[in-house]
C-alpha cells in the first residue's frame, strides 16, 4: 500500500525523507550482513524516498516559481 505523504507540510516531508534515508542505509547494511527477512523492502524504501523527494520538489517550487511574461524573448524567435 502506498503511503500518503501529500497532506504533509514541507518541514514534515524533509523529516520523513531523513527518516526513510536512515532506514534505507540501515537496511543496506543489514543486507550485506545477511540479516534481512524481506529483501524487497529495499525497493519499496527507495520508491518511498523518491515519492517524498518529488513532493518536496513540487512544494518548494510552487511558492518560488515566477511565470515569465507571454511576450518574453527567446520562446518564439
Amino acid at each position: 500500500m502506498k503511503d500518503s505523504f501529500k497532506e504533509l507540510t514541507l518541514a514534515e516531508l524533509k523529516a520523513k525523507k531523513d527518516e526513510l534515508t536512515k532506514k534505507f542505509f540501515k537496511l543496506r547494511f543489514d543486507m550485506v550482513m545477511g540479516h534481512v527477512e524481506n529483501p524487497l523492502e529495499k525497493r519499496t524504501l527507495r520508491r518511498k524516498i523518491a515519492r517524498v523527494n518529488t513532493l518536496i520538489h513540487q512544494k518548494s517550487e510552487k511558492g518560488s516559481r515566477i511565470s515569465a511574461p507571454a511576450d518574453a524573448p527567446g520562446k518564439n524567435g
